[in-house]
Parts: C-alpha cells; sequence; structure tokens
C-alpha cells in the first residue's frame, strides 16, 4: 500500500451556518426588545385643601429663602455648615417636648437649602419633620 500518494485536505469549518443563525437571533432580539423612551418629567406639585392650623408650641419654623438664607423661629441663623444649623435646631428644640420641625421653603429655595435643614434637623436628633404647603387656588 502506497500512501504517499495521496494528499489529505486539512478540514475547514464551515463558518456560513453558523453566521446564519446569529442573523436569525439577532432579528428575533431587535423584534422582542421592548424600547422605552424618556420624556420629560412633568410634575404636578400636591396643593393642600386644607384649614390653617393653629401655632403648637412644640413646632420650629424653619424659613428657607430663594437667596438660601435660613430663619428659625423668625430668629435669622447664618449658615456655617450643618453642623452648626443643627445647634441652631438643638438651642430653638430646648424645652420643648417632641418637638416637630416645620420647613417653610421659597418656591426658589434650592434643594440643597432644604437638605441643609433635613440633615441638620437629623444631626441635632429632630425625628419629626414635614413641610408648609400653599393652599390651593380657587
Amino acid at each position: 500500500m502506497n500512501f504517499r500518494g495521496l494528499h489529505k485536505e486539512d478540514p475547514e469549518i464551515n463558518l456560513i451556518p453558523m453566521i446564519d443563525v446569529l442573523l436569525v437571533i439577532l432579528i428575533f432580539l431587535m423584534i422582542t426588545t421592548t424600547y422605552s423612551r424618556f420624556a420629560e418629567l412633568n410634575i404636578t406639585l400636591p396643593s393642600a385643601d386644607a384649614q390653617k392650623q393653629l401655632d403648637r408650641p412644640n413646632e420650629i419654623t424653619v424659613a428657607v429663602t430663594s437667596a438660601g438664607q435660613y430663619v428659625i423661629d423668625k430668629r435669622q441663623a447664618p449658615f456655617r455648615d450643618v453642623a452648626g444649623l443643627a445647634e441652631d435646631l438643638k438651642k430653638a428644640a430646648s424645652g420643648r417636648k417632641d418637638p416637630v420641625v416645620v420647613i417653610d421653603a421659597d418656591a426658589n429655595a434650592t434643594h440643597q437649602s432644604v437638605i441643609h435643614v433635613m440633615e441638620a434637623a437629623r444631626l441635632a436628633g429632630l425625628t419629626q419633620v414635614t413641610f408648609t404647603t400653599q393652599a390651593a387656588a380657587r
């Protein structure tokens, strides 16, 4: 037997069926994928339709102006840092049983200004925080 005369061809991998399968999978994924569109957030802020409550002695009113100034119980509180604001809230809360921090923020006040008050209330150990709202126009 003379095997030297036979020339063997190297085996090849046929890529065409694999490409066909990948294209079918790609088409299937494109058809079944859901695309979500993100539009502008249309936010409608709630308005309160309640009667004005009487002032309660355990409330600490913190007003936040559009310029970022803080007024605690009708006294100007210069903002040094959150810890300083927490000290001012502790002084205002001294002698009150279960004080409630009422944040009265201007509509044009920055979110960071309001977050400063909330963080200061947390540092001062005041756990009850609420916000004032504007009565709905009739």
